[in-house]
């Protein structure tokens, strides 16, 4: 019985992590497009350690590129790439603190203003979607679909024990 109790309080412990997670839908409703004004809508959000950004976007006509430094940012150097990505739905997970940069890989588009710059934190409190002012809704930050998953084991296997 004590394994056991030990085997959910461990469970929980996960649980509640993942709980503490979100998704950050970049851009807010408007998505990873042009017209929206990125910094106004990061700066309305708090990205912690293993938060996810989730970009949406039309396939061939933006892109996401993950850029190696401020400078290759504030330059538009899309050369310095670390990562690209065009599938019209990318999740990125925040899986440590810093600073990270993104822009989009389509000519022209991030001079025109097409870039992100997220800075994540450690910490337990929940990330916090922007405030219902903002252009974002509600739905920026949500809990990942692994914890719904999470929580559907823990109650199978509670009643499993009890």
């Amino acid at each position: 019985m004590e394994n056991t109790m030990l085997l959910v309080l461990v469970f929980v412990a996960l649980i509640t992590k993942e709980a503490l997670a979100a998704q950050h839908i970049v851009g807010g409703t408007q998505g990873w497009d042009e017209s929206t004004d990125f910094d106004t809508w990061a700066s309305g959000q708090t990205f912690k350690v293993g938060d996810q950004l989730v970009f949406k976007y039309t396939s061939g006509l933006h892109s996401v590129v993950e850029l190696a430094s401020e400078s290759a940012y504030k330059n538009c150097d899309l050369g310095s790439a670390v990562d690209s990505m065009n599938g019209g739905s990318n999740v990125v997970k925040l899986n440590k603190a810093g600073t990270r940069y993104f822009a989009c890989g389509t000519m022209g588009h991030c001079n025109q203003g097409m870039k992100v710059k997220i800075k994540s934190v450690t910490g337990n409190a929940p990330s916090s979607p922007a405030s219902p002012t903002s252009s974002s809704s509600a739905s920026d930050a949500l809990p990942s679909h692994s914890f719904v998953m999470a929580v559907a084991l823990l109650a199978t296997f509670m009643l499993y024990v009890l």
